[in-house]
């Protein structure tokens, strides 16, 4: 079996893979740059959350 017949029949499930790590890269990419621009984990503010205390920048500067 060459790498030309494996690739042939595996197109599809490689197509996924691309595709599957493409998409979690994202996610990952866009987690980081949030965390490092200061915003909070669950994508709304912190005034109406009950644990606003214990997260984001104000427990930074309590350490």
């Amino acid at each position: 079996m060459t790498i030309l017949d494996f690739l042939s029949q595996n197109l599809g499930t490689i197509l996924v893979l691309i595709l599957l790590t493409a998409v979690v890269a994202a996610v990952v990419f866009k987690m980081i740059k949030d965390k490092r621009s200061g915003k909070s984990g669950c994508g709304c503010g912190c005034s109406e959350c009950p644990m606003s205390q214990s997260c984001g920048k104000q427990n930074s500067k309590n350490k």
